[in-house]
């Protein structure tokens, strides 16, 4: 399987990726609408990928601007390959891949993030518990946290001080933006 990055300065770099049970990339067209809606506020800032898979996602927002990503993936395989991706990539000063699960990883971070980007499985049943976490601090004033989930999943209006501003569909999948509003909540 490959994954394609989309735009920035690696676009039409692929990324060659081992097909595993589970493995959902978020296809081209979810991650362009994406980063369309995100925009210039990708550059420079500190990302976060979490359930990454592929890395498709962090990688995007290195390739817009963003000056690191940090990466979070259960499946050690899938870790392993998020780093090689990055070495491939010439990224590998600019990622940092954490091979864990992201409820436990989350405490183990260190600062705020400028854009968190979660891509869970569709079966993901610990929604508000996660952006409830995320929404308690981890994300940078005036930052934003895109989730991409199963369309119709239930999620709320805000977290903390985040607070949804953008819900689009796309097939069977839903992608939610929440922007930090600097209200704690």
């Amino acid at each position: 399987m490959t994954v394609r990055i989309v735009s920035g300065r690696l676009r039409g770099r692929r990324l060659n990726i081992n097909e595993g049970k589970g493995l959902r990339p978020t296809t081209e067209r979810v991650r362009a609408a994406i980063f369309s809606v995100l925009g210039e506020s990708v550059t420079g800032v500190r990302a976060l990928d979490l359930f990454a898979g592929t890395g498709a996602l962090g990688i995007e927002a290195l390739s817009r601007g963003a000056d690191s990503a940090d990466f979070v993936e259960s499946n050690r395989r899938r870790a392993r390959q998020i780093g090689r991706s990055l070495d491939e990539l010439g990224l590998g000063e600019n990622g940092k891949v954490y091979q864990g699960r992201v409820e436990d990883t989350l405490r183990r971070l260190h600062g705020r993030y400028g854009l968190v980007l979660i891509g869970a499985p569709y079966d993901l049943k610990t929604w508000d518990m996660l952006l409830g976490e995320i929404g308690g601090g981890l994300v940078d004033a005036g930052g934003a946290l895109v989730a991409e989930y199963r369309h119709g999943t239930p999620l709320k209006e805000r977290y903390g001080a985040l607070v949804r501003n953008v819900s689009k569909r796309y097939g069977d999948t839903g992608v939610s933006v929440y922007r930090e509003d600097g209200s704690g909540g």
